[in-house]
């Protein structure tokens, strides 16, 4: 998924915009994370960018998306560049108490 979402619509409100905005990218995930995972993966894991346009969107965790829109919402902003990318994820074993101490 790849788009930006403008916030300044004539006739729209802002914060309904907003809201369908963080709709739109948790049903995407919603979407993906209901496939079916190939043999040998965990769980669907998400690359994600953020930015004010797609030339300056940068790498941010997924867990930090929504806060990210409401930063860019409250501080007056025209538009925001989202792009969630689908990949395998892997699990990965957490070290023992015993490795940590050493």
């Amino acid at each position: 998924m790849r788009k930006t979402y403008l916030l300044n619509i004539e006739g729209k409100n802002r914060e309904r915009l907003v809201e369908a905005s963080k709709h739109d990218i948790r049903k995407y995930v919603k979407r993906e994370r209901a496939r079916p995972l190939p043999a040998g993966v965990d769980f669907w894991d998400f690359d994600c960018k953020f930015g004010s346009n797609e030339a300056t969107a940068a790498a941010v965790h997924f867990a930090t998306l929504m806060g990210l829109i409401d930063t860019v919402a409250q501080e007056g902003g025209e538009q925001f560049y989202v792009e969630v990318v689908t990949k395998h994820g892997h699990r990965m074993a957490k070290p023992h108490a015993e490795d940590a101490q050493a």
